[in-house]
């Protein structure tokens, strides 16, 4: 059976002056999520006229984005919060977010209270004794080896795989499980009870 992809497109009316207006740094980068690309290049082709746009990059729910040094905030064109807050911690840069011709920055606010979820499922790690590995295997997210090493080093803990395609924390509560260390998709940290194994070394000191 031959699988077709067909792209899902927002359709959305640009106001172009009130983009014009907008009050932004001068070095801006612009990411998106892939339905808000036409968009995108459309937004990019208005600000470019006043700001210089340093990059222009889709933003996926597992990806860790890298932006050129003079970048002084990023403008990220798409809906929610999923990848502004994430985005924000991750680049230590501002970001403001454009969804119908509406500019709202994430707040320190906000930030802080990511990043406190971030710790307290981190010391919720350090103090368990029975650990669950989220392991997924999609492509681009399965990385069986890294969860094996790592059930390696937690010798003063007993850890479980726990392999799926589609991981749903809903399913959580069926296990009796002290903490959860993610390896698939970064974004689940998003949740607050799961702690990314790259994070690992990075919140120690």
């Amino acid at each position: 059976m031959k699988t077709i992809f067909i792209p899902a497109k927002i359709n959305s009316e640009l106001n172009e002056k009130r983009i014009e207006a907008l009050k932004l740094p001068k070095n801006i980068a612009i990411a998106y999520s892939i339905q808000y690309k036409d968009i995108a290049e459309r937004v990019k082709k208005i600000l470019s006229k006043k700001h210089k746009i340093t990059e222009t990059v889709q933003v996926l729910g597992c990806s860790k984005l890298k932006f050129p040094k003079e970048t002084e905030a990023i403008l990220l064109i798409t809906s929610g919060q999923f990848h502004a807050v994430s985005l924000a911690f991750e680049s230590k840069l501002p970001i403001y977010i454009l969804e119908s011709n509406e500019l709202r920055k994430i707040s320190e606010e906000e930030i802080y209270s990511f990043e406190k979820k971030k710790r307290a499922s981190y010391m919720k790690f350090l103090n368990s004794q029975k650990v669950g590995i989220l392991v997924s295997t999609k492509p681009g997210q399965e990385k069986l080896k890294r969860a094996l090493n790592l059930k390696n080093e937690l010798k003063n803990k007993k850890s479980y795989l726990f392999i799926s395609n589609e991981i749903d924390t809903r399913q959580f509560e069926n296990f009796n499980m002290d903490a959860w260390i993610n390896t698939a998709c970064p974004r689940l940290d998003f949740e607050g009870f799961v702690f990314n194994a790259r994070d690992l070394k990075g919140l120690e000191g």
